[in-house]
């Protein structure tokens, strides 16, 4: 466990103890990023978690100081929205604080599902990607798929589309992926600045769009060839925001 507030690792420490006695043994309780890197490398811990906002170091700095990840981790947070939607596109778990039983089962349950092997790496380090990178575009999110995680970049996202629960990405390499996440869950994860919901089955990356017809049907193309419809009620929304990309 890695938190600077005692009160907090004591609390998560009690719950663990109770509702899921002799599944965890807990090798050490940290304060500090300095103290958490030194108890990894000499307890090897299966899970580790990790609080977020700490003093000096915050909780992404230990991933720059692990030289192997071989650990799953389940972040605790009592804010920082920014940080949450980093986790997200990761594909990471994470706890908001106060932690409550429902959600610790969840995040407890998950752990004990996964199976990921060297995936839990390439999800870190894409949280971390996304944490320095100042250019939004090149970002990227890790998308599950039946057999793992795809891990894809922003700027190669060409359109979305639903289908019924599942979702369906388009690639730029002219490949596609497809996630039992729904499309207003990728909706809500996926930058705004890039990504616009023309119809309530589309979601595109406005840097694709090649020009907007509203003749017979209002139709947005892309620069891939491809026509996708733009709902009525999304139409002027749409217009304003592809004039104020081209304009920019």
């Amino acid at each position: 466990m890695i938190d600077d507030e005692h009160n907090a690792s004591e609390f998560l420490e009690k719950m663990l103890k109770r509702y899921f006695p002799n599944k965890f043994h807990i090798c050490k309780t940290c304060e500090s990023i300095d103290d958490a890197v030194e108890a990894i490398e000499e307890y090897q811990p299966e899970l580790v978690f990790l609080d977020i906002q700490m003093p000096k170091k915050n909780g992404f700095e230990l991933f720059k100081e692990i030289k192997n990840i071989n650990f799953e981790v389940i972040f605790t947070t009592a804010h920082s929205e920014y940080a949450i939607d980093a986790i997200k596109r990761s594909a990471l778990d994470y706890l908001l604080k106060p932690i409550n039983y429902v959600d610790l089962l969840g995040a407890v349950n998950r752990f004990e599902q996964k199976n990921k092997k060297g995936n839990q790496e390439k999800q870190l380090n894409i949280l971390i990607e996304n944490i320095d990178s100042g250019d939004t575009a090149h970002k990227k999110i890790a998308i599950a798929t039946e057999t793992g995680f795809e891990f894809v970049k922003f700027n190669t996202i060409i359109y979305s589309e639903a289908q019924s629960n599942y979702t369906k990405f388009y690639l730029t390499d002219g490949t596609s992926v497809t996630t039992s996440k729904t499309l207003k869950h990728f909706e809500e994860l996926l930058p705004v600045e890039l990504f616009f919901r023309i119809h309530k089955s589309y979601l595109v990356n406005m840097n694709f769009v090649k020009r907007f017809s509203k003749t017979d049907e209002f139709l947005a193309e892309l620069i891939t060839g491809q026509k996708l419809p733009v709902s009525i009620r999304k139409k002027d929304e749409f217009i304003s925001a592809i004039t104020q990309k081209t304009n920019a």
